[in-house]
């Protein structure tokens, strides 16, 4: 893992307004993983879109951390069954112009 690829939690802090607390509540629950370099704590790039989405639904909505983890399961079935959705399709697609 390329260090340039991680986002320092204290930065994401800063600009968000927020504590790092709440950063470590996600970590304890498994939504967002924490990555120690040098004592420094950082997130990996491709979890910044979801860890503001968290951001957003506690600081904004008032939503507690237990309602954070319950919507993420939900928008992560959610997903799965889209992308089973269109496989299926994509097989119906192809069944129904087949010659």
């Amino acid at each position: 893992m390329l260090e340039q690829n991680l986002i320092a939690i204290e930065e994401i802090c800063i600009h968000h307004h927020i504590e790092v607390s709440f950063i470590h509540s996600l970590q304890e629950t498994g939504l967002i993983e924490v990555i120690v370099v040098e004592e420094a704590l950082f997130i990996e790039n491709e979890q910044l879109p979801f860890l503001e989405k968290y951001i957003e639904f506690h600081y904004t909505l008032g939503i507690n951390l237990e309602g954070i983890e319950t919507i993420s399961h939900l928008l992560q079935q959610m997903d799965t069954l889209q992308e089973e959705n269109s496989k299926l399709n994509n097989q119906l697609n192809f069944h129904q112009f087949k010659p």
